[in-house]
C-alpha cells in the first residue's frame, strides 16, 4: 500500500485507498486518473460496471424485415447506448432528466401541444430547427445510425440502471437517409420517447404528428403559408422544404393536419408526387446531418486518459485521432510565404477537393415547368 501511494505521487493516503476499496467513498476524477496511471490501466477499467438494461420503446420496421436483422439492430442499439452511458459516467457527465419530459396524450391532436411544450422546454422558440441532431445531442439524447436495408425505419430506446433509474435515451435511424427524411425520422422517434399515450390512441399517428410539429410549428407555418389555401404550387413547397427541412409529401400532410388545405387537395398532391417518382427520391434533397457527440467525447476521454486509444477506436469504429486542422499560426505562416510557394501549396490542397459544385438539374427542370396546383 505504501508503494502504491508513492507511485501515485502521494495524492491520497492509505486510509483513503482503503475506503475506495471498500466502496465507502468514491475518488474524484483527478484521483481516479492517478490511480489508473499507477496501475497502467484506463480509468474506465477501475469503475464498477453497474448493470444497465436497455429497453426498446418503439421499433419501426416493415413486415419484410427478418428476425435475425431485427435482433442485430436491437443488439447494436443496446451496445451503443450502453457504451455512451458508461462514457458519460467516466467523464463525470450528468444528463438532465428534465431534457426528456414525459407528456400525456389522449388524442392525436394533443401531439401539437406536446411538441410546443418540448420546444418551449428546450428554448427553441418557433424558428425552424437548424440541426435536429445537434438539438437532440445538446439535450442528452444520443443519436445512433446503423447500416440496414430500407426495411428498417427507426428505434427509440432508454437505458436504465438499478431500481429503474433512467441513465440515458437514444434514437436510432438508418444511415444514409436524405436530410429531409432523416430529420422527420429523428423527430418521430423523439415522439416515442416523450409521449405517454392513453389506451386506444394510435401511437404511430401521434408520433408522426409530433415529429412534424417539432419541425414546423403550427403558428410559424400559418404565418408563412396562410390559414387557408385553395392550392399550393410545387415551387412554393420546395421553398418550404428548404425552410423547414421536411419532404414535400410530409409538408402536404402538415398543411392538411393544420386544415390549411383540404383532404382532397392533399390526396391530389400525393398522387402527383407518386406520378413523378418523388415518393422514393425527391428533387433538391437536403444534406444529411452528422452526429458529433460520440466522437467529441471519445477524443476527450482518450486525451484525458479515461479511455485507452484502442478503446476509443473500438467505440468509434475508426482511428481515435485525426490530423488536426491548421492552427492560426500555421495559417499566418502560409500567408507569409512567397506568392509562388503559397500558390503551389493552395493548388495541392485544391487538387484534393473531390466535390465540385454543379447546378441542380432537378431545379433547372422544375424552373421550366411552371406551377403545379394542389
Amino acid at each position: 500500500m505504501d508503494q502504491f501511494v508513492a507511485a501515485m505521487g502521494g495524492v491520497v493516503t492509505k486510509q483513503a485507498l482503503s475506503k475506495y476499496e471498500r466502496d465507502l467513498i468514491r475518488p474524484r476524477q483527478t484521483v481516479l486518473r492517478s490511480i489508473a496511471k499507477a496501475l497502467e490501466v484506463s480509468t474506465a477499467r477501475l469503475i464498477e460496471a453497474d448493470p444497465i438494461q436497455v429497453d426498446i420503446r418503439a421499433y419501426r420496421r416493415k413486415s419484410r424485415m427478418g428476425r435475425k436483422e431485427m435482433e442485430r439492430i436491437e443488439n447494436l442499439t443496446a451496445i451503443n447506448l450502453e457504451d455512451r452511458v458508461r462514457l458519460e459516467d467516466v467523464l463525470g457527465l450528468t444528463p438532465d432528466a428534465r431534457s426528456v419530459p414525459q407528456i400525456r396524450v389522449e388524442r392525436v391532436a394533443d401531439a401539437e401541444d406536446a411538441a410546443a411544450k418540448v420546444r418551449a422546454n428546450w428554448g427553441l422558440g418557433e424558428d425552424p430547427i437548424a440541426s435536429v441532431i445537434d438539438t437532440l445531442e445538446d439535450h442528452h439524447i444520443h443519436v445512433i445510425e446503423v447500416e440496414s436495408s430500407d426495411a428498417f425505419d427507426g428505434i427509440s430506446a432508454v437505458a436504465r440502471g438499478r431500481r429503474g433509474r433512467v441513465l440515458g435515451a437514444a434514437v436510432v435511424i438508418r444511415k444514409g437517409l436524405p436530410g429531409e427524411r432523416q430529420r422527420l425520422s429523428l423527430s418521430h422517434e423523439l415522439g416515442h420517447l416523450v409521449l405517454r399515450l392513453t389506451e386506444g390512441v394510435e401511437e404511430e399517428k401521434v408520433a408522426f404528428r409530433f415529429g412534424a410539429a417539432m419541425l414546423a410549428p403550427a403558428e410559424a407555418v400559418r404565418r408563412d403559408v396562410g390559414s387557408h389555401r385553395r392550392y399550393v404550387d410545387l415551387q412554393e413547397l420546395l421553398l418550404l422544404k428548404r425552410r423547414y427541412g421536411m419532404s414535400v409529401q410530409a409538408l402536404l400532410y402538415r398543411l392538411r393536419d393544420l386544415e390549411i388545405i383540404s383532404e382532397g387537395q392533399c390526396k391530389s398532391g400525393c398522387v402527383d408526387i407518386n406520378r413523378m417518382g418523388w415518393r422514393r427520391e425527391e428533387p433538391m434533397a437536403l444534406e444529411s446531418e452528422q452526429p458529433t457527440w460520440l466522437r467529441q467525447n471519445v477524443l476527450r476521454a482518450v486525451s484525458e486518459g479515461v479511455l485507452s486509444t484502442r478503446e476509443g477506436e473500438q467505440m468509434l469504429g475508426e482511428a481515435a485521432s485525426k490530423e488536426p486542422a491548421p492552427s492560426l499560426v500555421e495559417r499566418r505562416a502560409l500567408l507569409a510565404m512567397p506568392a509562388e510557394e503559397r500558390r503551389r501549396r493552395l493548388k495541392e490542397q485544391a487538387d484534393r477537393i473531390v466535390e465540385v459544385y454543379q447546378p441542380d438539374p432537378d431545379w433547372q427542370a422544375l424552373a421550366g415547368e411552371g406551377f403545379v396546383e394542389y
